[in-house]
């Protein structure tokens, strides 16, 4: 079992900045694929962005890329979420996800582990 756990939300203005960063409490982090997903209120949860166990594959969606980047430390078991140029459509709760070994997937069904969330409001 993997306890997963999220942090690093919060409130920022537009063209402001965060970083996320999930860690996850199991023996090594070094075989999990993980990733990020959000989901704004009366919205499905969507991929943002994921990195490959082997940390030599990275995938952004589109609303992400060139201004999210996503990395991994597995000496510390956490990935993070480097957010820049935010805006107010940007404002979810952001889910880290976990599964073991597999390539990078946008679909939800294909992590076993999730964290609670944090929250991202992004104000104009």
């Amino acid at each position: 079992q993997v306890q997963v756990v999220e942090s690093g939300g919060g409130l920022v203005q537009a063209g402001g900045s965060l970083r996320l960063s999930c860690t996850a409490i199991t023996r090594t982090t070094s075989t999990h694929t993980m990733a990020w997903f959000r989901q704004a209120p009366g919205r499905e949860r969507e991929f943002v962005a994921g990195i490959s166990w082997s940390g030599t594959q990275t995938s952004h969606s589109g609303s992400a890329k060139d201004r999210f980047a996503i990395s991994r430390d597995d000496g510390k078991n956490t990935m993070y979420l480097q957010m820049n140029g935010l805006q107010p459509e940007d404002t979810a709760v952001y889910y880290c996800a976990l599964t073991q070994f597999g390539s990078i997937s946008w679909q939800t069904t294909d992590y076993a582990w999730w964290g609670q969330g944090t929250q991202v409001t992004v104000s104009s």
